[in-house]
């Protein structure tokens, strides 16, 4: 066999160099012992297929992300301290509310690092013509400022519809701000863009820093959504800005998804949330609106906000607490299911407790190698005694958390290690009988429209399904 050129043992020595240089990054950097191992091995024995892949996927710390996204989160909320923007929230007497309304959740204020306030208003929305309807409604309105931001945004009829309309009300001298994910909405042509610059619109793309390598860093996207008005109303959930999200694209028609209107003081903290990311690609604050007082009443709510510059694994924590503090019952719907370790474990310890756990999930793949471990997933969940729906009219989007009579949660985080670690996500707590009520009869609606999986149907499923729900599993913490 003719030896190889000179250039290419070079090349495999290079490579091989930094498969080892980067097994032990991994093994530095990756939070878990399972996936350190995983990358570490793949890397070392097999550099040339693993090497791309740990640099577009594994990098859990690059280039200083995580503290340079800290350090612009405390400077932001010095500037915003200085502002003095809400000095009518009194956090502490906030945080006793909402303790005192629901003792269970002990934990999740001080892990949220955000105010429970009293005084909100919230308005279920179900699915996307009754969401777009409202947000639309609410930016024509507008007369001051209005700050938008979704993962994926597409030039379609809906899109361009948003686009119309910040327009139209940039022209009006209202300050608009736009700010998309630039791996969500890498289809978003620029000619969309520069239309709204043009017009007077403030938008930019959320991303990481330049860099070669970090060119193909999919991690730390931003996948929140959240729309609010001069400070008097706002919007979050799972609604992106699509035809799809109105249900107009088969074969994934009807498209199930929830959002909420909001109205209250929650939104200080929503709008917070809006300018940390804003100050993280501007390194400027977006204009900040709040009424000086609120009616008294209404329910109480918590912004928690997410993200892998968090010093604390706070969505998954959200998740494990939620399950914990249930004690009649706890309905989850998410399009992916793909719980860690200690949420695995929080779902099967409320079941043996004798509460009500259910998981909502669609029967229709919008990621075939997603749905394909999330189905793993769930067959095992059921043999820990966890009740799993499947969604039949269509796929279902939805992320929403019901704890007994009245807790719910409503936002972007879904059950699975990209929301828990990697995605920037937002969640909007509501402690209201009322409200939870409502949102008990929305998800037996779609209780009653779904299939229940039962223990036959893991001995249904053929060998070689299994064989490739078992690789698809192996993805996991990237999915």
């Amino acid at each position: 066999m003719p030896a190889l050129p000179i250039d290419l043992h070079l090349l495999a020595i290079l490579v091989e160099v930094s498969g080892v240089l980067a097994a032990i990054h991994a093994v530095i950097t990756v939070r878990t012992a399972q996936g350190a191992m995983a990358w570490a091995i793949a890397l070392v024995f097999m550099p040339f297929i693993s090497l791309l892949p740990y640099l577009v996927f594994g990098r859990r710390r690059f280039d200083g992300y995580v503290k340079a996204r800290r350090q612009a989160n405390e400077e932001m909320a010095r500037l915003a301290a200085e502002l003095n923007w809400r000095p009518w929230i009194a956090e502490a007497l906030a945080a006793q509310q909402c303790s005192a309304a629901n003792r269970k959740l002990k934990a999740m204020t001080a892990l949220t690092r955000t105010p429970c306030v009293a005084s909100n208003k919230v308005k279920l929305l179900v699915d996307g013509t009754e969401t777009f309807t409202a947000i639309f409604k609410a930016i024509r309105e507008a007369r001051q400022v209005v700050l938008v931001q979704f993962f994926i945004i597409h030039d379609d009829p809906i899109g361009r519809a948003l686009q119309n309309t910040l327009i139209e009300r940039a022209q009006a001298g209202v300050e608009v701000f736009l700010l998309y994910d630039a791996i969500g909405s890498h289809a978003l042509p620029r000619s969309y863009v520069m239309k709204l610059r043009a017009a007077g619109v403030q938008v930019k793309a959320f991303s990481n820093r330049r860099g070669l390598i970090n060119r193909f860093q999919v991690n730390f996207r931003n996948h929140r959504k959240i729309v609010v008005v001069d400070g008097e109303v706002g919007f979050a959930g799972g609604h992106n800005v699509g035809e799809e999200y109105l249900g107009h694209k088969p074969p994934l028609a009807p498209w199930r998804d929830t959002h909420i209107e909001v109205r209250g003081p929650a939104l200080a903290t929503l709008q917070e949330t809006f300018a940390q990311d804003w100050f993280w690609v501007t390194r400027k604050l977006p204009t900040l609106l709040l009424p000086e007082s609120y009616e008294d009443g209404g329910m109480l709510c918590q912004v928690v906000a997410t993200g892998p510059a968090d010093d604390r694994e706070t969505c998954s924590l959200f998740f494990v607490e939620a399950i914990h503090s249930a004690q009649h019952r706890i309905w989850i719907t998410t399009p992916y299911f793909i719980p860690d370790e200690a949420v695995a474990a929080a779902l099967q310890l409320a079941a043996l407790r004798g509460v009500d756990v259910r998981i909502l999930l669609p029967s229709r793949p919008d990621h075939k190698v997603v749905y394909a471990a999330s189905y793993l997933y769930a067959l095992r969940a059921v043999e820990n005694g966890i009740r799993i729906f499947r969604y039949q009219p269509g796929f279902m989007h939805q992320k929403v958390v019901l704890i007994d009579e009245d807790v719910t949660a409503i936002g972007s985080a879904n059950l699975d290690n990209r929301s828990f670690r990697l995605n920037f996500e937002v969640m909007v707590m509501t402690v209201d009988m009322q409200f939870a009520w409502e949102v008990r009869k929305m998800l037996e609606v779609d209780f009653s429209r779904s299939l229940e999986l039962t223990p036959e149907d893991n001995v249904n499923v053929r060998r070689w399904r299994k064989a490739g729900m078992r690789i698809a599993r192996l993805f996991s913490p990237v999915l």
